[in-house]
């Protein structure tokens, strides 16, 4: 079934809206009615300029940079089974951070760890493309992917072994799992211009997605030049997915779970599918963070670990469904 552009614009941006506005009252500590008659000394006040604020913005450009990235990698490569997390962008992001922590550059300079983040992220767009191809297989791309994710986790798993502090090595955990929790505006701040950067680069693109319909021969002789477009995906998903990791850590399977969901609204136009796959993100990733804190028990779940839950069987039922198709 296809809705106008607007009507699902619109929809999603009110559920983004309507999820923004509950994440700012759920919690441990519920903030009813009367909390807007409280004075702006209580620690209600506290909680929702401090912790309930930053984290609802947060989830919005975080959740919104990983659809976007996903939708632009499917489009791109023009394959279902892309996203940042699964084919191991997120991992290298990760692993980026973690080295600005396990050197401890990130202590010396607060914009060290986004920065090493996002040169992650680039770096394995960058080695993903050189490993699979632009033309590559479904079983191509994945195994590409395998080995960029496992060559990410076996560095990340080898500076956690070799962390010199309990302390450095809490952090290296704390990235890998993904969580909102406990943000602020600094990372609000550090995340949000990257993020809209990387947008703007991955939206220039969406007339060569377009044309990569057509195939690579197709495309050419639309005048694309495919060599810029591989850069410009590279250096738009590396900015996005780099500064999300940068301030969340990885959270995965939202890139691919989005897309999918949105599809059957808009078609397969790779460019009709990019900024509702965005706000797609950001409604999964508020539904998601809103979800672990409602869950009984005394510690919160990680987002990460929620998300994981999530898009593990969905990536196994979209397996089962292209091995229906191929057979």
């Amino acid at each position: 079934m296809k809705l106008s552009r607007t009507a699902l614009l619109l929809t999603l941006t009110c559920l983004t809206i309507a999820l923004a506005a509950l994440s700012l009252i759920v919690g441990k500590v519920w903030l009813g009615f009367d909390f807007w008659f409280a004075s702006p000394a209580s620690p209600q006040h506290t909680i929702f300029l401090e912790l309930r604020l930053p984290r609802a913005l947060l989830g919005i450009i975080v959740g919104a940079a990983l659809g976007l990235s996903g939708a632009a990698l499917q489009g791109y490569l023009r394959n279902p089974l892309a996203d940042p997390g699964v084919v191991g962008i997120s991992a290298m992001a990760a692993l980026g951070a973690v080295a600005s922590i396990y050197f401890d550059y990130a202590g010396d300079a607060p914009w060290a760890l986004p920065m090493a983040a996002v040169v992650g992220a680039g770096i394995g767009v960058a080695l993903l493309f050189a490993f699979a191809g632009v033309t590559a297989s479904t079983v191509t791309f994945i195994l590409s992917g395998i080995i960029l994710s496992a060559l990410a986790t076996a560095g990340t798993a080898l500076l956690l072994s070799l962390s010199p502090s309990p302390w450095t090595a809490s952090e290296i955990i704390h990235w890998l799992m993904g969580a909102l929790t406990d943000r602020s505006f600094d990372e609000l701040h550090f995340a949000a211009p990257l993020i809209l950067g990387g947008a703007v680069v991955v939206l220039a693109c969406r007339h060569s997605l377009d044309a990569l319909t057509l195939g690579e021969s197709g495309a050419r002789s639309l005048g694309i030049d495919l060599n810029r477009t591989q850069w410009q995906i590279a250096i738009g998903v590396g900015l996005a997915v780099g500064a999300s990791v940068a301030v969340t850590g990885v959270i995965g399977f939202v890139g691919l779970i989005v897309p999918h969901l949105i599809r059957p609204f808009v078609g397969s136009q790779p460019s009709a599918l990019l900024i509702p796959s965005a706000l797609g993100g950001a409604v999964l990733v508020l539904a998601g963070d809103i979800g672990v804190r409602l869950l009984p028990g005394g510690s919160e779940l990680n987002l990460g670990v929620a998300m994981s839950f999530i898009g593990a069987p969905f990536f196994l039922a979209l397996l089962m469904t292209l091995r229906r198709k191929l057979t």
